[in-house]
């Protein structure tokens, strides 16, 4: 089905350029055009035919008579006269192609030398004129140069809807009957596979096949042509639909980018604005109390995690580092003193030093961690510091809500707020969305070919014998 939707597209593309290019398939393949032009409604122009008809029998009186003869004298007179009203009439300009008279008018005007058209025509078809340039060639100028422009003229037909006659629909017809039999057969099988889908939603998994069958925008027909081409593995269009859909992806998403970080300033913004930070720091918020679901001040369950972690597990494993820095800094600093350099000149002071050194840093360590071990698990010190963090808490939070102080501190975040808006989130409305994307599909595109390396470089494992 693929080739015949590509064929009738073909054919519906034909038939869109068919008058707009009529006068090249004339001049190039005339057979096309007497087969072509009743399906457009197209005939010769009776004025223009006639008046190569009369040029036809005057070439054939002056073969049978001579240029000389009373009878080419009378042919040529009417010839001067339909040369006149072809003129002024312009049947040209039925079929759009006023131009197509000007082209003939100016290329007599040049021939003869005149600048009247009339005049022109006039002096061509005289018999003084051909028998002093040559009846042959002067015949053949027209042939050659006019007689084609005046051939391409036509009268298309009106039908009874006001518009140009055009029965493309009977070459269409057939094609159209083929493809609606296939999408009612296509939306019966989607149906059955999908019994959940309704009938329109079954024809709409196929909603591109509706273009095939549309009497008008025919042109629309490349799209399911393209799709079942591409889908046939006729064409490739990967890149295409890559390209297209990181178009879509890159327009919307620095718009939901920036949509979704503004929301949330402007959700901060109103709520310091609505005095949420006061009743917080007051805790006096009534309005929507703090839920706690499992009794457990998680802020501190997690700070006393971390902090065993640390003494138990990191500080053990750091000391040795710790102690080389000690180390070091003590060295460096007795190094600094002049009497101790004066005595390092003494022998055996030097390994002193170091040993010095070495027991110092250690046992700064030790006394360090032991002294940290020993508060974190005296009770009276834990008791200490929760007074300490309580007190400094509630002294924080009684000199913030002075009321100058809190109403800068709002106006301030406020502020803030709204300048990040307006710098951060117009960069980030301005950056190359379409190189992040770009960078998403190469780590995908490293994510999926991964595996696929380590499984090809895996050594096979030795056959038994």
């Amino acid at each position: 089905m693929a080739i015949a939707a590509t064929i009738n597209l073909a054919l519906v593309l034909f038939d869109l350029s068919y008058v707009p290019w009529r006068d090249f398939y004339l001049r190039k393949v005339p057979q096309i055009t007497q087969i072509y032009d009743p399906i457009k409604g197209i005939e010769a122009h009776r004025e223009t035919k006639n008046y190569l008809d009369r040029v036809a029998a005057l070439e054939e009186q002056v073969t049978q008579t001579g240029l000389k003869s009373p009878q080419v004298q009378t042919q040529l007179e009417e010839l001067r006269s339909l040369s006149t009203e072809m003129i002024n009439s312009n049947p040209f300009a039925g079929a759009g192609k006023s131009g197509t008279l000007e082209k003939i008018k100016n290329r007599m005007r040049e021939h003869v030398r005149q600048d009247s058209a009339k005049g022109a025509f006039a002096i061509f078809w005289s018999q003084q004129y051909l028998s002093q340039n040559g009846w042959n060639q002067e015949i053949s100028f027209f042939n050659r140069k006019i007689r084609p422009a005046i051939a391409s003229n036509y009268y298309r037909k009106i039908g009874e809807n006001s518009e140009p006659l055009d029965n493309f629909w009977i070459i269409d017809l057939p094609f159209v009957i083929l493809f609606g039999v296939e999408l009612l057969g296509r939306t019966f099988y989607i149906k059955r596979q999908h019994r959940h889908l309704s009938w329109l939603e079954a024809l709409l998994w196929r909603w591109y096949d509706v273009f095939l069958l549309l009497p008008f925008g025919r042109l629309l027909r490349i799209i399911p042509v393209l799709i079942r081409l591409d889908q046939a593995k006729l064409l490739d269009f990967h890149l295409v639909r890559r390209q297209l859909n990181q178009g879509i992806v890159a327009n919307f998403a620095e718009e939901i980018t920036e949509i979704v970080v503004v929301r949330v300033i402007n959700q901060v913004q109103g709520s310091i604005q609505r005095g949420d930070l006061t009743r917080w720091l007051s805790q006096q918020d009534k309005l929507r109390p703090y839920i706690d679901i499992n009794n457990v001040n998680e802020v501190e369950a997690i700070a006393n995690l971390l902090v065993q972690t640390i003494l138990h597990q990191v500080l053990p494993q750091v000391q040795p580092e710790i102690i080389a820095i000690l180390r070091h800094n003590i060295e460096t600093v007795l190094h600094q003193v002049p009497v101790y350099r004066n005595l390092l000149m003494l022998p055996g002071v030097g390994q002193a030093q170091t040993q010095l050194s070495e027991q110092l840093a250690t046992q700064i360590t030790t006394n360090l961690y032991s002294a940290i071990f020993t508060a974190a698990k005296d009770p009276v010190a834990a008791k200490l510091t929760g007074q300490l963090v309580e007190k400094f808490t509630t002294s924080l939070g009684t000199e913030l809500q002075k009321k100058h102080v809190l109403s800068e501190i709002q106006s301030l975040l406020s502020d803030f707020l709204e300048e990040i808006k307006i710098n951060y989130v117009q960069r980030l409305s301005q950056e190359d969305i379409e190189q992040i994307i770009e960078q998403t599909r190469q780590m995908r595109t490293q994510a999926s070919v991964q595996p696929l390396v380590e499984k090809g470089t895996a050594l096979p494992e030795p056959r038994e014998r």
